[in-house]
């Protein structure tokens, strides 16, 4: 059994197989929404049901506020009926986009007692064309896929620069630290997502990361610098101890060399041996302290689940940014994310 599921003012309707989430059935029809972590965390595929019944359709990414006022996210919702849905953007996928490439390791290099930057290479004559923000998907031997957000810009497109952090017990962290080396071949499949830009507005952006959410950033910034950009932006890094902000430098760099680049780093734990004289406490709490009106703003975050939900409600209550100039991406562990 399936249901027609319709998106309102955008001319566009599908069937929905019973049993799959409102997500899963315009993915695959074809037609993608805004959507991270597909848990129901990161509040990134929120919509509202004009007509129509759903079971489920709530979790950490969602206000009071907005439950009240019909949202739901799709990534969770199921249809119990014929549904009229309401969404802020949706697009036609290109199918074609998506390249999958067996890449070749090229270099692994420690950065931190607990992240890898892990360089991969395509064949040659391979390339992928993809935004800076995206990520991909690999390929474990065993048949279970990983995402991870690319490091490098677009415009180097020849291979793939991916910030790996160490995670106990996680199968991808045992593989890449026991068997994994330079020349092993893997399957890659490009891009995914669209925590990316939006061209076409001068507002100033706030980045946000903590850990490994840097990745992304990176690739952001120095697509940025690659395209003569000028738009005003601020980067507030988060990270317990100072070795978690394992590419300090070259945010300090990009500071020194941008007029339109602040960088901001912040340390939740530092301690009185690690000799650390800057900004501490939560990463977000950071921006709240410096920034009274978000309002003009965009805010593009990357990280830890804790740390989006905590910085959306506080920016949006608190300091008047508009819900959707909120962009995100979640890294939400393996274990509880569904498979791409």
């Amino acid at each position: 059994m399936s249901h027609t599921i319709q998106f309102q003012d955008h001319g566009i309707a599908f069937d929905c197989e019973d049993g799959k989430s409102v997500l899963e059935g315009a993915l695959a029809a074809g037609y993608e929404i805004p959507y991270s972590c597909r848990t129901g965390v990161c509040g990134s595929c929120r919509g509202r049901v004009v007509a129509g019944s759903v079971a489920g359709g709530q979790g950490a990414g969602l206000s009071e506020e907005e439950q009240a006022a019909g949202q739901v996210l799709l990534c969770q919702a199921r249809a119990c009926s014929d549904l009229t849905v309401a969404v802020r953007e949706v697009r036609k996928i290109d199918r074609s986009a998506i390249k999958t490439v067996s890449a070749k390791v090229y270099r692994m290099t420690r950065a931190a007692p607990d992240v890898t930057v892990l360089q991969l290479r395509f064949p040659a004559g391979a390339k992928a064309k993809f935004k800076a923000g995206q990520y991909l998907s690999l390929k474990m031997e065993d048949g279970t896929v990983r995402h991870f957000s690319m490091a490098n810009p677009p415009h180097q497109n020849d291979g793939a620069e991916l910030h790996i952090r160490h995670v106990p017990g996680g199968r991808f962290s045992q593989h890449l630290a026991e068997q994994m080396a330079e020349g092993h071949q893997i399957e890659v499949s490009i891009p995914y997502g669209d925590f990316h830009i939006r061209d076409g507005s001068d507002k100033p952006i706030v980045l946000l990361a903590s850990g490994t959410g840097f990745a992304p950033i990176k690739s952001i910034v120095e697509d940025a610098i690659k395209r003569k950009l000028t738009r005003s932006m601020v980067l507030y890094w988060g990270a317990r101890r100072p070795d978690d902000l394992y590419r300090i430098d070259l945010a300090r760099k990009w500071e020194a060399q941008l007029p339109w680049f602040r960088f901001v780093p912040v340390l939740s734990d530092a301690g009185p041996l690690d000799g650390w004289e800057g900004r501490t406490g939560f990463v977000h709490q950071a921006v709240l302290d410096d920034i009274a009106s978000l309002a003009d703003h965009e805010v593009y975050a990357c990280g830890a689940p804790a740390m989006i939900n905590a910085a959306r409600q506080a920016f949006v209550h608190e300091r008047q940014l508009d819900r959707d100039a909120f962009h995100c991406d979640a890294f939400v562990p393996a274990a509880a994310a569904t498979p791409g």
